[in-house]
Parts: C-alpha cells; sequence; structure tokens
C-alpha cells in the first residue's frame, strides 16, 4: 500500500566546473525532493484511503454512528429530554463526521493493505457494487424508524411461505458480513464501556461493577444474539428487496470472498471501536447536561 519513496543515488559532481553556489543549490534541491516524495506519497494514500471510504459506503457507515447516539440515555432508564436543551449539540460535537472519518483513516492506514484494498474497490467500483451501495447508504442514514424491520419481516414471512431460494441468500448475508461472529461481543463491550464511564463521571447514581456487567450481559448473550440475527436478517430483506435473485447470490459471493471477510473484519473492528470510544466520552459529557441548563 506505502509506496517506496525513491532516493538520490550518488554523489553530486565535484568539478571546478560545478560552483560552490551551484552544488549547494543542488544539494538543498535534493533535500527538498527527498523530504517532498513521502509527503506526495502520504496525501496519495490519504486519498485513495478517502476513496475506499466513499467506494465501499463505509463513510455513511461511519456517519451513522451518530444516530446511535440516542440509545444511550436509554440504556441509564433515561430519555434525551432528560439532559436538556444542549443534547443536541453535544451530540453533533461528540459524534463529529470529519472527526470519525480521521479516526478510521488512521486505523486503515496501518491495517488495511494494499491488495486487500484494491480487492474491495474493485467489486464495489461495479456497477452492481454502486447500486448496492446507493441503498446501503440509504438505509445507513434513514429516520424511518421501526418501518424498515416491520416491512422486512413480512418479506421474510413471505420467503417463507414461498419456500423461496432468495431466503437462505439472504441468511448467509449476516455470517459473511460478520465471519467471526464478533458484533454480539462488541455490542456488549460498547455498554459496559460506556456504563463504567457513566459510573465514572457521575451519571448514574451508583457505582457500577465491571465483573458483575460482564455477568449480565454474559447472561443475555443469547437473547441478544437472536434478537440481532433476526433484526439483521429483516433488514437485509428490506433494504435489498429490489434487487433480483442473481444479484443477491452475486453479492454474498463476494462477501463470502476470503479477502472481503478480513476487510469486513476489519471494518467492523473500526465502527465498533470508534462507536465504544465516543460513548465514552459522551458519557463524561452528559455528567454536565442538566434539562434547561446550558454545557
Amino acid at each position: 500500500m506505502l509506496s517506496k519513496v525513491p532516493g538520490l543515488s550518488g554523489p553530486f559532481p565535484a568539478t571546478s566546473t560545478l560552483s560552490q553556489g551551484l552544488r549547494a543549490f543542488v544539494a538543498t534541491l535534493g533535500l527538498a525532493l527527498v523530504l517532498v516524495t513521502p509527503l506526495r506519497a502520504q496525501v496519495q494514500e490519504t486519498d485513495r484511503l478517502e476513496a475506499f471510504l466513499t467506494v465501499t459506503g463505509f463513510d455513511a457507515a461511519l456517519d451513522s454512528i451518530a444516530l446511535s447516539a440516542g440509545d444511550a440515555p436509554l440504556m441509564l432508564g433515561r430519555t434525551p429530554t432528560e439532559f436538556g436543551a444542549d443534547w443536541t449539540r453535544t451530540v453533533a460535537e461528540v459524534f463529529d463526521p470529519a472527526m470519525m472519518r480521521e479516526m478510521a483513516l488512521e486505523i486503515l492506514e496501518k491495517a488495511l493493505t494494499d491488495d486487500l484494498l484494491t480487492h474491495a474497490v474493485e467489486f464495489y467500483a461495479s456497477d452492481l457494487g454502486q447500486r448496492l451501495v446507493a441503498v446501503e447508504n440509504a438505509a445507513h442514514l434513514s429516520d424511518d424508524g421501526d418501518m424498515p424491520r416491520l416491512e422486512g419481516e413480512k418479506i421474510i414471512a413471505d420467503l417463507l411461505r414461498q419456500g423461496a431460494p432468495r431466503l437462505e441468500i439472504l441468511q448467509r448475508m449476516g455470517p459473511a458480513i460478520d465471519p467471526k461472529d464478533g458484533a454480539v461481543r462488541a455490542v456488549e463491550e460498547i455498554q459496559i464501556r460506556f456504563l463504567l464511564s457513566a459510573s465514572a463521571a457521575g451519571v448514574v447514581p451508583m457505582e457500577l461493577d465491571e465483573a458483575t456487567l460482564r455477568v449480565l450481559m454474559e447472561d443475555q448473550r443469547a437473547t441478544l444474539r437472536q434478537s440481532m440475527r433476526e433484526a439483521s436478517l429483516a433488514q437485509s430483506a428490506y433494504v435489498y428487496r429490489d434487487f433480483s435473485d442473481e444479484d443477491l447470490e452475486t453479492y454474498v459471493a463476494a462477501l463470502e470472498h476470503p479477502d472481503m471477510q478480513r476487510v469486513y473484519e476489519l471494518m467492523n473492528a473500526i465502527q465498533y471501536e470508534i462507536m465504544a470510544n465516543r460513548f465514552e466520552v459522551l458519557a463524561g459529557r452528559m455528567a454536565d447536561l442538566h434539562p434547561g441548563e446550558e454545557l
């Protein structure tokens, strides 16, 4: 992914025909080239990674993290209105899209190899890939509430009655996108980190014990996993409702490729880490928010 920086080889000619001033200028120019070349390589690399975000739709997925902020008060048994009129501005600051993208780019620069980037971009830059990204981006940033899930459940029920092969294709999509079944553990970790931060900030009127929280999470893990699988299947049925079975089979096959699975493993890890980080920061900011008061 990172290009080697070509260096200048060989000494400058030390002859009487090359004046001392000119030799100094050439030496300075050589040093400038050595310094500027890696800078240009870095800029080009950033451009490639930003293109990766756009082409794959990962940028919209990152932006959608802000939509999950409404779950923060719910995890405390409260509502956003209990945190005053400045709640919306605080959420916008903590979940700033530009900042979250910068966090993602920093991780991608270290972890995303050139061959994996190329593999993912080649698929998502195709006609089918871009049509998929368009509907996925719309779904990420949708404010339709429970409607997609409810409509998706109806579609799943119809597929079950028909015994349609499309259902099996949709069922393969979940494991393909989350190859190591890490979503449940990630959600648990986000909740634990948020609750512990909220407790430390005094947002929770009691001191929470991490070990106890983890036991509680483990007890509820099977239920959470089943709920997430059902929600994911319904969401997929709705989002991809206008795609043919052939298109979906092509998509799932692409997602099941080992290189694409490694890409998704990385993107999932980045998204969950950024979400956990931002929820921790939000917990600290919530301590200063009260109804009717400014931050």
